[in-house]
C-alpha cells in the first residue's frame, strides 16, 4: 500500500496597504491615497509612485500575520488601520485582505515539509 504524501498547499491573503489621512498633519513623505500591494512575499507599487522607508519598514512586520487566516475575534482579523510609525506623522496605514492566493510548500522554500 502506498502511503499519499502531504498536501503542501497553504493559502495567504492579498493585501492592500493605503495611507489614510486625519485631521492632524502628515509629516511622512505619503500622501492620502497613496497605496501599495503583497501578493505573496512580493510588494506593488503604482508607477511612478514612491514610499517613504520608516513607514514601510513600520509597518512590515505585521504584514505577515494579516496575510494568513485568523479567528473572527482576533485583533488581527478586526483592527485595519495602523498608525503611522513616524511620531510626528498623524496618518493612518489601512490595511485590507483583498485576495486568497494558494501557495504551495515546495515551491517556496527548500526545506522538505514534515523535517522539522
Amino acid at each position: 500500500m502506498s502511503v499519499m504524501p502531504p498536501n503542501d498547499e497553504f493559502t495567504l491573503y492579498d493585501l492592500r496597504v493605503e495611507v489614510v489621512a486625519t485631521e492632524r498633519p502628515m509629516v511622512c513623505n505619503h500622501r492620502a491615497g497613496d497605496w501599495f500591494e503583497l501578493s505573496g512575499e512580493n510588494l506593488r507599487f503604482p508607477d511612478g509612485q514612491t514610499f517613504p522607508l520608516y513607514s514601510l519598514a513600520g509597518i512590515l512586520p505585521i504584514l505577515p500575520a494579516k496575510q494568513r487566516e485568523t479567528h473572527p475575534a482576533d485583533w488581527m482579523t478586526t483592527d485595519t488601520e495602523i498608525a503611522c510609525p513616524d511620531p510626528n506623522c498623524q496618518s493612518r496605514l489601512r490595511i485590507r485582505r483583498i485576495g486568497r492566493r494558494r501557495f504551495s510548500h515546495g515551491a517556496v522554500t527548500a526545506v522538505p515539509l514534515g523535517a522539522g
